[in-house]
């Protein structure tokens, strides 16, 4: 029996299977569903879990290097928002780019883990080390 961390089976087999340099998308409610892509969809109602939550989690168990997020998260969100981001992701190294272009990531991804974040453009794809 698992006795602290992640508590989700979907979510520790994905995780098992994201090796050195393989992606993980964490992505806000908003975010397309894209067949062929396991999606382990954690959201339970607006704001629940959040983006940040289920970065903590899953970098208590991963090692991740670098991340990638839309340049339209700086624009659409508030300063706290932004302030609470930098914090979360401290030791990544964290790229902005347009979000057309952070949509372009997603099929190398091994997986995406859907939140019930609302904070506009809040999708991260991350890069294992």
């Amino acid at each position: 029996m698992i006795k602290r961390g992640l508590l989700n089976p979907q979510l520790l087999a994905l995780l098992a299977r994201v090796r050195h340099t393989n992606s993980l998308v964490i992505a806000d409610r908003g975010f397309p569903f894209w067949p062929g892509i396991e999606t382990v969809d954690l959201s339970l109602v607006d704001g629940v879990p959040t983006v940040l939550q289920v970065l903590a989690a899953v970098r208590e168990n991963h090692h991740f290097t670098e991340g990638w997020m839309a340049k339209e998260f700086a624009r659409e969100n508030t300063g706290a928002t932004r302030a609470a981001f930098q914090a979360a992701w401290a030791g990544l190294k964290v790229k902005s780019e347009p979000h057309v272009e952070l949509k372009r990531r997603v099929p190398g991804a091994i997986g995406i883990i859907r939140t019930g974040d609302t904070a506009q453009y809040s999708n991260l794809v991350l890069v294992s080390g």
